[in-house]
C-alpha cells in the first residue's frame, strides 16, 4: 500500500483490538500514516509487518503520564508533527449496588477520562504544526441516558463528551476541529463480557468504515452518533418525565441473584 495523496499523520489509541484495530485497518488501507498505541504489542506489530511505511509504533500505557509523555516525544521526533489525534482507548465494568466498588470507579475514569486528557496535554502541540488539525475522541451512546449498572462507565464517558465539547469552543480560533464519536452497541472483545441483550448491534467491521468514511468528510462532524435508530431511541426517552425515566430504568435491573457472576 502507496501513501495517499491526501495523506494524513494520525495517532490512534486503542488501536489493538475492537474499534481501534479495525478503524486502524480501514484507515492504514485509504493510505494514511498511522502511530499506534496499546498496551498489546503484538497486534500493532502484524499491521507494521503488513503497513511498513506507514506504522509508526508507539505501545504504552495510557494511564501513565510519563508514557504518554514519551510517545508524544516519538511522533515529534519522527514525524515532527499531527494532523489527526484519534483517542479511542477505554474500558468498561459495571457496578453492583449491592456491593459499591469505589475503586472500580476510579479504575474506569482514569482509563476513560483521565487519560484522554494526559493525551489531550501531549497531542495539542503537535496538532498545532499539522494540516487541518483534528482532534477525535471515542465517548459512548451511554452518555444520552443513565442504564443501570452503568454509573462507572457512564460518569467516565460524560465527563469525556463535556471535556471535548468544552475543547471545541476554546480550540475553534486555532482551526482545531473537534469530533465526538458516539457508537452504540459494537461487536467487540469488550462487548463479548456483556451478559444482556444488546439491541442493533453492529459488527465491528461495519462500525469502522462508518467512523472512517465521516472522518474524512470535507465537512467534519461535530458527532458521528449510530446506529440513527437506536440513538433516535435514546434520545427520545431522555426527553421523558424523569419518573417516567425512572420506571423504565427500573424495569431494566436485575435481581441480585442474576447479578452475581457477570463481569
Amino acid at each position: 500500500m502507496t501513501l495517499s495523496p491526501d495523506a494524513r499523520r494520525i495517532w490512534l489509541t486503542g488501536a489493538s483490538s475492537g474499534i481501534g484495530l479495525a478503524l486502524a485497518e480501514v484507515l492504514l488501507n485509504d493510505g494514511h500514516q498511522l502511530a499506534l498505541t496499546a498496551r498489546t504489542l503484538g497486534p500493532l506489530e502484524a499491521l507494521e509487518v503488513r503497513y511498513p511505511k506507514q506504522v509508526l509504533l508507539a505501545p504504552g500505557d495510557l494511564t501513565d503520564s510519563e508514557q504518554i509523555k514519551q510517545i508524544g516525544e516519538r511522533i515529534a521526533q519522527v514525524w515532527g508533527a499531527l494532523d489527526t489525534a484519534i483517542l479511542n482507548a477505554g474500558t468498561c465494568e459495571y457496578v453492583d449496588s449491592d456491593h459499591f466498588d469505589a475503586a472500580m470507579i476510579e479504575r474506569v475514569v482514569r482509563t476513560n477520562l483521565l487519560a484522554s486528557s494526559y493525551c489531550v496535554q501531549e497531542v495539542l502541540p503537535l496538532l498545532r504544526q499539522g494540516k487541518r488539525p483534528h482532534l477525535v475522541a471515542v465517548a459512548s451512546s451511554v452518555t444520552y441516558l443513565p442504564l443501570t449498572r452503568a454509573e462507572a462507565y457512564g460518569a467516565s464517558k460524560a465527563g469525556l463528551r463535556y471535556l471535548f465539547e468544552a475543547l471545541r469552543i476554546d480550540l475553534a480560533h486555532e482551526g482545531i476541529d473537534v469530533t465526538i464519536v458516539s457508537p452504540g452497541f459494537v461487536d467487540t472483545p469488550l462487548t463479548a463480557n456483556n451478559d444482556f441483550p444488546m439491541p442493533m448491534s453492529w459488527p465491528v467491521d461495519k462500525a469502522a468504515r462508518h467512523i472512517a468514511e465521516r472522518l474524512q468528510r470535507t465537512r467534519r462532524p461535530m458527532e458521528i452518533a449510530f446506529p440513527a435508530p437506536f440513538i433516535l431511541g435514546l434520545r427520545v426517552i431522555a426527553m421523558l418525565p424523569k419518573r417516567l425515566q425512572l420506571a423504565l430504568g427500573k424495569r431494566m435491573v436485575r435481581s441480585s441473584s442474576t447479578k452475581k457472576g457477570t463481569s
